[in-house]
């Protein structure tokens, strides 16, 4: 029999719950700084500079749209949505995948790459100002190795490879 569902729960202690919230609170506000300065500074939101930059730095700047997906953790139709509204801007072009007719590749286009190269300045800034300056080098070192733990736990065994930028 199955003890795990008749045992209490083990509740978070008072410093756990506040480091709990305080990263909640401080990833929402992150996001949506990075997503405003974005908007602002290159007409897109924060998910397509991170899936053009995901494209950009897959073999031949292209992926399986299946793969691009489980890369970014989002679903399927979520992705279509977005490849479809950077289709519309020229960043992006799907093709059909030759060995299988249901696939289909993303790749970012010259002109998708360009407007990435031009909106990393400012975006690199942006994440600088909101986490790099305001932590000293060991904080960064220590807040690193902490995500590292914490991904390594939730990465599915058989992902395969994730983005290159959490290796």
């Amino acid at each position: 029999m199955d003890t795990a569902h008749t045992e209490e729960p083990r509740w978070l202690s008072e410093e756990e719950q506040r480091v709990w919230r305080a990263y909640v609170h401080a990833t929402a506000l992150l996001e949506d700084h990075l997503d405003r300065q974005l908007q602002r500074d290159a007409k897109m939101p924060h998910i397509y500079y991170v899936l053009l930059a995901c494209l950009s730095e897959a073999p031949h700047r292209q992926l399986r749209m299946t793969e691009l997906a489980m890369k970014m953790k989002i679903t399927r139709s979520r992705l279509s949505h977005a490849v479809a509204r950077l289709e519309k801007s020229g960043w992006v072009r799907r093709e059909d995948c030759p060995s299988d007719k249901r696939g289909q590749f993303a790749i970012i286009t010259d002109q998708g790459l360009k407007v990435l190269m031009q909106a990393a300045p400012g975006h690199v800034d942006a994440v600088r100002r909101a986490v790099f300056n305001r932590l000293s080098p060991d904080q960064q070192k220590a807040f690193g190795e902490a995500l590292q733990i914490i991904a390594e736990g939730l990465q599915p065994k058989d992902a395969g490879a994730d983005l290159p930028w959490l290796r």
